[in-house]
Order: C-alpha cells, then structure tokens, then sequence
C-alpha cells in the first residue's frame, strides 16, 4: 500500500517545463496517449459492457485491469498494425529482422 502511495505522489507532482522545450513537448504527447489509453480502458472495462457487474472490491477491478492490459498488449486488433494484434506484428518484424540480418552475412 506504501509503495502505490509513493508511485501515485511522484505521478501526480507536476514539472514546470516552458512550452518550447522539447521534454514539455514529448510530455504532452505522452500526456495524450496515457490520457487516450486511460479513457478507452475506463469506457470498456471499467464502466462498459465488458464489465461483469458492479466491482465488488478493488481487488476485483485489479484482477480485471491485469487481464485488460494483458489482452491491450498482446491481443486486440490494431488498425495501424494493419489489424493484427501487437503481439503477432512485434514476432513478425522480429522475424523479418532476423532474416535481413542473414541474408545481409551473405557474400
């Protein structure tokens, strides 16, 4: 319970950064992918269809986020992937890699 505690303090803290430097900038970007992925997860899981019931404890809506974030990570259908899940389109650019590496040791 501490160790949440201090991750939630250091994440809440803000730094003051001017808008042209360039960490404001990826912060922001950052800030917008988080804020997009946190809205998704709380449309689907947390208040959504896929939600089994009411959340009984935290512990339920923890068990349940360990899934959705493995199943976000590894399974679902990505349009920029060309519609594979992340997992499959990391093993094939891998793959494609190790192959390019081959045929580059060839002379």
């Amino acid at each position: 319970m501490v160790r949440r505690q201090q991750a939630a303090d250091r994440v809440v803290r803000p730094r003051l950064r001017s808008p042209g430097h360039p960490k404001f900038q990826r912060s922001v970007v950052a800030a917008f992918w988080v804020e997009t992925v946190n809205g998704y997860y709380k449309t689907e899981l947390v208040r959504g269809p896929a939600r089994p019931g009411p959340w009984k404890t935290v512990e339920d809506l923890e068990l349940a986020t360990l899934g959705w974030v493995h199943w976000h990570n590894t399974q679902r259908l990505h349009g920029y992937l060309g519609d594979v899940p992340p997992a499959e389109f990391k093993q094939a650019f891998y793959a494609d890699q190790t192959d390019r590496n081959q045929l580059a040791g060839i002379k």
